[in-house]
C-alpha cells in the first residue's frame, strides 16, 4: 500500500549503494551496525520510506533500497513478483550477504514471504509488519472498505480522478503531481486517528504502472495457491506485527501466521498501518524477539 513518513538518521555508519539489475540499477542505503537486515518497503511503485523506521533498526546492518519502478532506481519493468524477488536477491548478493533477517512492511511483507519461498536459504527470519496477507485476497477487500469508511467525503473519488490522470501520462511532472496529491488525500485513513495523521513527506513519488502490473502479478501468484504450501515448510523464526486499528483486518495477520509452523503475532494497540509511528518500539521489540529465536 502507498505509505511513507519523514525519514530519520539511522544510528551507525551509512553509505549509499547502487546495484546492477535487469534494465538498470537499484539505489539504496546501508547502515553497518550489526547483523544483516534486508528492509522491504511497501507500495509497490512507491519511493523508499523505510528511513522512518530508523529509530526501530538500531543495532542492525540495515539494507534499504528503492524498489523497481520509481527513480532513482530503475523505472522499467517487468513489474512482477518474481522480478522483485530477483531484485532483492541482487541487493544481498551485491553486499556479500549469504542470508539475512528480512523485514517487510505492507506489500513489502508479501514480497518478503515470496523471497522466503523462492530462496529459503537466503532468509534467516521474517519480521512482517502490517503485511499484505499470504492467503485469500491478502486482506485487500477489507483494506479498501476501511479506507472508504475512514476517508473524508469526496476524497476517494477525487483520488481516483488523480490516479487516472497519473496513469494517462506516466513519467511526466503532471503524473508525479497527480500521484502525490492522490496520496495526500488518502493518507490520513491509514492511521488509527485520521484527524491526527501527520502530513506525508515532501518528495514522495508513486508509479501507477508499477503498482498496477505488480498487483496483477500478485493476483496471478495467488491463483496458483503455491505460497501457503511453500511457507508451511519455512522453519525460520517469523514475527508478525499488526496494527489494531489498521485498514487491514486483524484476521489477515492471524491467517498469515497460521500458514507458518511457528509464527507469532503481536497486535499494536491503537495503531494503524504504520504501527511503529503510533506505538514506537513495536518493531524494535519484534526484531529483538526474532533475534533471540535465531539458531546460535
Amino acid at each position: 500500500m502507498p505509505t511513507a513518513m519523514t525519514p530519520h538518521t539511522i544510528l551507525g555508519v551509512e553509505s549509499r549503494f547502487s546495484v546492477a539489475v535487469r534494465g538498470g540499477v537499484l539505489t539504496g542505503i546501508r547502515c553497518r551496525s550489526g547483523e544483516p537486515l534486508l528492509v522491504l518497503h511497501g507500495g509497490p511503485g512507491l519511493t523508499d520510506y523505510s528511513g522512518m523506521l530508523a529509530a526501530e533498526l538500531t543495532g542492525w546492518d540495515a539494507l534499504r533500497y528503492t524498489q523497481r519502478g520509481v527513480a532513482p532506481s530503475v523505472t522499467a519493468g517487468p513489474f512482477t513478483v518474481s522480478q522483485h524477488v530477483s531484485d532483492a536477491l541482487a541487493v544481498l548478493d551485491h553486499h556479500g550477504v549469504s542470508a539475512a533477517v528480512v523485514l517487510g512492511h505492507s506489500w513489502g511483507g508479501y514480497l518478503a514471504m515470496q523471497l522466503a519461498a523462492a530462496a529459503p536459504d537466503r532468509v534467516r527470519a521474517l519480521v512482517l509488519v502490517d503485511t499484505l496477507g499470504a492467503t485469500g485476497d491478502g486482506g485487500l477487500a477489507g483494506f479498501a472498505a476501511a479506507l472508504t469508511a475512514r476517508s473524508a467525503p469526496g476524497a476517494l473519488s477525487r483520488a481516483a480522478e488523480l490516479d487516472a490522470l497519473a496513469a494517462a501520462r506516466p513519467g511526466t511532472p503532471e503524473s508525479d503531481a497527480a500521484a502525490a496529491e492522490s496520496l495526500r488525500l488518502t493518507w490520513p485513513a491509514y492511521f488509527a486517528d485520521p484527524q491526527a495523521a501527520p502530513e506525508p513527506p515532501p518528495g514522495l513519488r508513486f508509479d501507477h504502472v508499477c503498482y498496477t502490473e505488480t498487483f496483477e502479478s500478485i493476483t496471478a501468484a495467488r491463483a496458483t495457491g503455491l505460497l501457503p504450501a511453500q511457507l508451511a515448510e519455512c522453519a525460520r523464526p517469523v514475527e508478525i506485527v499488526a496494527g489494531e486499528a489498521s485498514p487491514f483486518p486483524l484476521d489477515v495477520a492471524r491467517a498469515t501466521a497460521a500458514v507458518f509452523p511457528g509464527a507469532l503475532v503481536t497486535v499494536a494497540g491503537n495503531a494503524g498501518h504504520f504501527p511503529w509511528v503510533e506505538q514506537p518500539g513495536c518493531v524494535t521489540a519484534a526484531l529483538g524477539r526474532v533475534q533471540a529465536r535465531l539458531p546460535g
